[in-house]
């Protein structure tokens, strides 16, 4: 009978010591599925990891898209056949033209009042012309509008706007009044007579 006594008690040790070691298992997988799960949503709630977000994309556009960004930002030009640069070019010199006439106009008020006309109208007339040709200078301006009023009641083709379309055609003025029928000595004539015209008009 104590020999029945002891295998019981064995037994009963075994059965205890299976069911701690159960028990103990148990709580090692819920804390790997639980605290595992814990520690990495507790890692994304802090924020993206350095390195992601608005400055890497800014810092990798380039990368990721194979130089694309930077090849579509640096052949506008290409992309246009430069009529992209040569219109800024253009829309420059208009502007650096336009601000040389004011200030000659500015410095030499008694040029306008020499061809009968007022500041204004002559700015603003000089500032029509540089939309069609904005390499055309308020000199050749002015001395197209004197030619024409010189020579227009011999030569009723000799405009301004005649002029002004051969400057703007590449033509000098000299070739210009040639073209418009004036024989080379008369085309210098006409020429030299105008330019001591408005060198007088801005002496006052």
């Amino acid at each position: 009978m104590g020999r029945d006594i002891g295998t019981i008690l064995v037994g009963l040790a075994l059965a205890c010591a299976f069911v701690l070691c159960g028990s103990a298992e148990a709580a090692a997988q819920g804390r790997g599925h639980g605290g595992g799960g814990g520690v990495g949503r507790g890692g994304g709630v802090g924020g993206p990891p350095a390195g992601v977000g608005v400055d890497r994309g800014l810092g990798t556009s380039s990368s990721a898209s194979n130089g694309r960004a930077d090849n579509g930002r640096g052949n506008a030009s290409d992309h246009s056949n430069g009529r992209s640069d040569a219109g800024l070019e253009r829309a420059r010199m208009r502007e650096q033209n336009a601000r040389d006439a004011d200030k000659e106009l500015r410095d030499h008020p008694g040029e306008a009042a020499a061809l009968h006309t007022t500041a204004n109208d002559l700015r603003d007339g000089y500032r029509a012309a540089l939309a069609a040709n904005p390499n055309l200078k308020f000199g050749q301006y002015v001395a197209a509008t004197r030619l024409a009023a010189n020579l227009g009641a011999a030569h009723p083709n000799i405009t301004r706007d005649a002029i002004l379309a051969g400057l703007a055609q590449g033509r000098s003025i000299g070739q210009t009044l040639q073209d418009l029928g004036l024989g080379s000595r008369d085309a210098k004539d006409a020429e030299r007579q105008a330019n001591r015209e408005i060198k007088d008009s801005r002496r006052h």
